[in-house]
């Protein structure tokens, strides 16, 4: 008589990962749909329209601090951060342009306080619009 056989019965060692998976995936979901409510104020805002022009087709006057702190309107260098004010006034009245956007361009080394002063004296000769040039992102 044979030996009675014995059935390899390997018994299941495996942990089932499906409901931890779901459950995950759940709070996953749940976490996109409200992280973005949680990041902005419950406050009633109109936002500005921002526009992109071409500034070569109006007339500008351009305003270039360099990184030694040199200052130039257009092509004119200009002495000192004080005297930007009386060379900006000659510059719009000279074609008639007091409507002229005023493009600041500055080192992005500069510090902001001789930025300020510069946009300070801007607006203080009668520059109604003033932008600050920057570069494309990852040029």
């Amino acid at each position: 008589m044979r030996p009675p056989m014995i059935r390899n019965n390997p018994m299941c060692t495996r942990i089932n990962v499906t409901p931890i998976i779901d459950v995950a995936l759940v709070l996953v979901i749940i976490l996109l749909i409200t992280a973005p409510m949680l990041t902005v104020a419950d406050l009633d805002v109109d936002l500005p329209a921002a526009h992109s022009r071409d500034i070569e087709d109006q007339g500008y006057i351009s305003l270039t601090v360099s990184k030694w702190g040199e200052i130039a309107v257009d092509e004119k260098i200009v002495p000192t951060v004080d005297s930007v004010r009386e060379y900006l006034v000659a510059r719009m009245n000279q074609d008639d342009q007091k409507d002229a956007l005023v493009v600041v361009r500055a080192d992005a080394g500069l510090p902001h306080a001789l930025v300020r002063k510069v946009l300070e004296e801007a607006r203080a000769s009668g520059a109604a619009r003033l932008a600050i040039a920057t570069r494309q992102g990852g040029e």
